[in-house]
Parts: C-alpha cells; sequence; structure tokens
C-alpha cells in the first residue's frame, strides 16, 4: 500500500482507508472590539426595589460577542439574591436567553456569565431588598466563536500579533453557538485578537 504522507489519509482499525481532512480558521476580533472587561458597558446601575424590573432600551450591546456580567451594587445591606436573566441573540442573530448566577445575599459583587452575546434586548431584574441595591450589566474576558465546536480545536490565540504562551481557555458546544467562547491567558487591552482553530 502507498504512503499516506500529504494525502490526508490515514489507516483505520480494520485495515480500511479513512479520509482525514480539517480545515484551518483564523478569527480576527479588531482592537476596537477586543476591549478589557467592563462591568457597565451593558447597562449602567439601576435600582430595581419594589418590582421586578424589565428593560428593554438604553441598552449598549458589545461591538463584538462577548460573555455578560451582572454586579450588585449600592447599599450592601439592601442586596438580595436575586438572579438577572437576559436575552438577546448570538453570533448567527438567533435568539438565546441566559439566567445569570445568583448574587450573594447582602454582598456587592460580579457574577460572570458563560454564553456570547451578540446583542442585548430585554434584561429582567428582580427586585432587591431595599432601595438601596443597584445592578449593572457589563461583559467579562470570554469572546464568542463563530462556529459550534464539539472539542476544543484551537491551535493558538495572539494578542496584538504576539503568540500567547498560556493557551487559552475554551468552551465548547456542538449545539448551542453561544456556549463556544474563548478567554484569553492575557488581559485584553484594546489591541488586535487572532484565535487560530481548526473546524
Amino acid at each position: 500500500m502507498g504512503s499516506f504522507k500529504n494525502k490526508g489519509l490515514k489507516l483505520g482499525t480494520d485495515g480500511s482507508v479513512v479520509v482525514d481532512r480539517l480545515s484551518a480558521a483564523r478569527i480576527e476580533i479588531p482592537a476596537a472590539a477586543a476591549v478589557v472587561a467592563n462591568t457597565t458597558a451593558v447597562k449602567a446601575a439601576v435600582n430595581s426595589a419594589g418590582s421586578t424590573l424589565v428593560i428593554t432600551t438604553g441598552i449598549t450591546n458589545p461591538a463584538y460577542p462577548r460573555a455578560l456580567t451582572a454586579t450588585a451594587g449600592g447599599t450592601a445591606g439592601d442586596i438580595k439574591a436575586i438572579q438577572v436573566t437576559v436575552t438577546g441573540t448570538n453570533f448567527n442573530d438567533e435568539v438565546i436567553t441566559e439566567t445569570l448566577p445568583v448574587f450573594t445575599v447582602d454582598t456587592a459583587g460580579t457574577v460572570q456569565g458563560s454564553k456570547a452575546f451578540k446583542t442585548v434586548t430585554q434584561i429582567s431584574i428582580p427586585t432587591h431588598d431595599g432601595n438601596g441595591a443597584t445592578t449593572a450589566i457589563g461583559f467579562n474576558e470570554k469572546m464568542g466563536l463563530p462556529f459550534k465546536l464539539a472539542r476544543n480545536s484551537v491551535i493558538a490565540a495572539y494578542l496584538n500579533n504576539v503568540k500567547e504562551g498560556t493557551a487559552p481557555t475554551v468552551a465548547v458546544s456542538s449545539t448551542a453557538l453561544e456556549s463556544n467562547t474563548v478567554d484569553l491567558n492575557s488581559a485584553l487591552n484594546g489591541t488586535i485578537v487572532h484565535v487560530d482553530l481548526l473546524v
């Protein structure tokens, strides 16, 4: 049998010849979109005491699909263990929803989402315990990938054209596009990002 080198072929376990072709892709995230995490970038702090607050206006979308955050602030004693629910769209403009992790009662802090939102169309904030508590929505450093991946096939990531020495943190899903994200080891700083992967 002839050589398999450079032919995209391999020998199957039963002796058969198996075609094994892969395609490489490079994702470029412009400098203006590869900015540091910001806890108020999507919606500045608002008060939701008294009743659930449903927000559909005054929302700023991320410049590139990003995972979201919710930050409880204001008077710590007024913060309730609530969960913010966000609705929007993913890379393919499909409607998605995520219920963010629960706040810690009486404690200011930020909870981290995991789905990459291209747009945010609605934010639902349940009522806190008192008038002094606020909630803000922002984004973290997890950036969306435009592919559904069955496994982590990221080859390398580059920040400002410099290869990352430590591999990025990658989340994958073969069914939910918005659950495929990459988080560089280095902090984003408003310089261009490239991600190379096999698809």
